[in-house]
């Protein structure tokens, strides 16, 4: 209980000191980079550590800082998306809900930090709005995204959304499978009953979008999906359904009928 309680208070504390650090940070650099380092260097460890998560990587070797590139990875507890900032030492960007632009703090850092804003609600606007996220990509800007569009419940590998498999194809720059392991014990979803313990990232191999038809997202998203399943069992995980790679049109965390695929 005293943990919990303790996670809580740090975490608003470290929001609330951080973030408008970044929004400073931006505007006396000009870069928008800084904030990303403010973030990995300084909110995002103390937030693992206070959470009590020891995080192993394997895989820093397929990154690389200088190739602009889409990382896709599981989504298993709202601490993935620090520990992402810690394991992945790029300077990317988050995609991210276009509604999160509006929340007090969060939203402000990221839209200050140059994050990527999709906005689904509308088929015009979700276009434009990967359009131009292509473009930041092809001008050099690595992305991180969550293609289930949720966390997952019991640690399983949910259906993939489509749309960020269009943004790849659109890109035509490498797209680099994550799996993290262990995230959702230690802070389950919708829970602050903190239990510390491991958690896993690994990062695999670079796929190249070039092998696939521009209007082929699917495949796409399949070819990924598969590789964070593997990767999921090989760190001791449940894996996932290969049969259920896509999800509903939208909808998150459910696939389209079979009869449908």
């Amino acid at each position: 209980m005293l943990r919990n309680l303790l996670c809580i208070v740090v975490t608003v504390i470290a929001t609330a000191i951080f973030f408008p650090m970044t929004v400073v940070v931006a505007l006396v650099t000009l870069d928008p980079g800084a904030t990303v380092w403010v973030a990995r260097r300084l909110w995002s460890p103390i937030l693992i550590l206070t959470g009590g998560a020891r995080v192993v990587v394997t895989g820093q070797e397929n990154v690389d800082p200088k190739r602009p590139t889409i990382y896709v990875s599981n989504h298993q507890s709202t601490l993935d998306i620090p520990i992402h900032f810690v394991a992945v030492p790029v300077n990317f960007r988050y995609v991210a809900k276009h509604q999160l632009k509006y929340v007090p703090l969060i939203g402000w850092y990221l839209w200050m930090a140059g994050h990527i804003f999709i906005n689904r609600g509308r088929r015009d606007k979700a276009i434009a709005s990967l359009d131009d996220a292509a473009r930041k990509i092809r001008g050099g800007t690595s992305v991180f995204l969550y293609p289930e569009g949720t966390r997952s419940d019991d640690g399983r590998v949910l259906p993939f959304k489509k749309g960020p498999f269009a943004l790849a194809l659109k890109s035509r720059v490498p797209v680099v499978p994550i799996t993290i392991e262990g995230s959702g014990r230690v802070m389950p979803k919708n829970s602050w009953n903190i239990q510390p313990g491991p958690v896993y990232v690994k990062i695999g191999k670079p796929i190249d979008t070039t092998a696939f038809d521009e209007d082929d997202r699917e495949g796409l998203a399949r070819a990924v999906r598969d590789v964070i399943i593997a990767q999921s069992l090989e760190l001791g995980g449940k894996g996932g359904d290969p049969e259920r790679a896509v999800a509903a049109a939208g909808v998150e965390g459910e696939s389209r009928s079979r009869s449908a695929s």
